[in-house]
């Protein structure tokens, strides 16, 4: 599906939006809802990806194809491996079978799994071999995707004896990490992170327990960045965050300050208010904790005619396409100057921007909704649009209620 996106015929805009809950959140709240059966869960995520994990967590045997859902994959390597009597095959789509499994399959290697490799080394698909795992000490690379880590936390507290996890290194997205101990820890579960130690106690059996999934984020930070692209005087209302977020991307609040985007909290609800102009040239951040924000302020900055250099970038590459490779075609087909090495982006200020440019999405959900709020500066067509589904389904219809003109072509 190829759209068409115009501007809002106002660009001071005054909207309130609903979002679905948190992909990473939801992923997370339900393998510990496998794990431990009493576990309700409230405002599960629409998305894709929270189907695909529901399906796999049902499945005892055979394959289990998660397609592009690199954070189902991750989780299910752990669930799987820990469960006793449960022997499947866990698939993905192309580009899943080149994004890397190994330091994962390695860690729960060590801690007692049986998992072999069904095609290439080191990548999915991947048998796996359910077993009780009763080793509780392993160390990971500190530098590494979060969800690595996040797989082995999740699985700890159902383990004989529990987990010793060492991070060996500096440790990065280190706000993933402490979202999925919070989680746990509602559970009362008994956690420890001191220095690159990270501790899970075991437990048995855990209380009646609601968890409420926050809505997502990452699916803000597009509004964000539609509400530094507005006039000044442009609102737009968000439903249902919190103000101490366990979320990493919820740094947006503080960095769109930068772009003259300040944000109120009240009853779960969050408020963008467009207050002034940004006077800057260019902006640097380091990104390490919050990398799925970077597209998005690529785009912010340059639909404002600034520049930025972006650092903390090293987990794009592998994500559902290589991120730093497809931001660099992409913007440079609007009219860009972007440079990038392995863990970093640098975006020239620049005066012009093209229009009626064909953004391809690269079967990856962000690139298609980064360049969404790019729409109030110049008309464009974005090629399969119904990559968003992967995280938030609604996104274009979302467009559509602050007036943006969604048009199928």
């Amino acid at each position: 599906m190829r759209l068409k996106l115009s501007a809002p015929q106002r660009s001071t805009l005054d909207k309130s939006i609903a979002i679905t809950g948190s992909k990473s959140e939801t992923n997370r709240s339900l393998l510990l809802q496998a794990l431990f059966p009493n576990v309700v869960i409230e405002n599960l995520s629409n998305s894709d990806d929270g189907e695909v994990m529901q399906k796999g967590l049902a499945t005892s045997h055979g394959e289990v194809d998660i397609h592009h859902a690199g954070t189902a994959m991750r989780f299910l390597t752990a669930y799987f491996a820990s469960q006793n009597g449960k022997e499947v095959v866990l698939t993905g789509s192309s580009r899943m079978q080149e994004r890397p499994i190994k330091v994962l399959v390695d860690a729960l290697r060590e801690l007692g799994a049986e998992i072999d490799y069904v095609k290439n080394e080191g990548y999915p698909p991947i048998k796996i071999k359910g077993k009780t795992l009763t080793k509780s000490k392993v160390s990971l690379p500190a530098n590494i995707s979060s969800q690595y880590i996040s797989a082995l936390l999740l699985i700890a507290p159902s383990l004989a004896n529990g987990l010793e996890l060492e991070l060996v290194g500096k440790i990065t997205s280190v706000p993933y990490i402490k979202m999925t101990l919070s989680l746990i820890q509602q559970l009362g579960v008994e956690t420890h992170f001191e220095g690159n130690l990270i501790q899970v106690v075991p437990k048995e059996k855990v209380g009646d327990t609601t968890l409420v999934v926050e809505s997502d984020w990452s699916s803000a930070s597009y509004f964000y960045s539609i509400a530094a692209l507005c006039d000044v005087g442009s609102k737009i209302q968000l439903s249902a965050y919190k103000q101490n977020s366990l979320q990493g991307d919820s740094v947006l609040a503080e960095i769109y300050q930068d772009f003259g985007v300040e944000t109120s909290f009240s009853d779960n609800t969050i408020t963008l208010f467009k207050v002034k102009e940004c006077a800057l040239e260019t902006v640097n951040y380091d990104l390490a904790n919050a990398p799925d924000i970077a597209q998005t302020i690529s785009v912010t900055c340059f639909g404002l005619g600034m520049g930025c250099h972006l650092t903390g970038l090293h987990t794009l590459p592998i994500k559902e396409t290589d991120r730093l490779g497809a931001m660099k075609t992409e913007l440079e087909k609007v009219g860009a100057t972007v440079a990038i090495d392995h863990e970093s982006l640098t975006l020239e200020p620049s005066g012009s921007i093209l229009s009626g440019v064909a953004i391809d999405t690269y079967h990856d959900h962000r690139m298609a909704m980064a360049f969404g709020p790019l729409a109030m500066k110049t008309q464009l067509l974005v090629n399969e649009a119904e990559v968003v589904s992967k995280s938030y389904p609604d996104y274009w219809n979302d467009l559509e209620k602050l007036g943006f003109q969604v048009e199928s072509v």
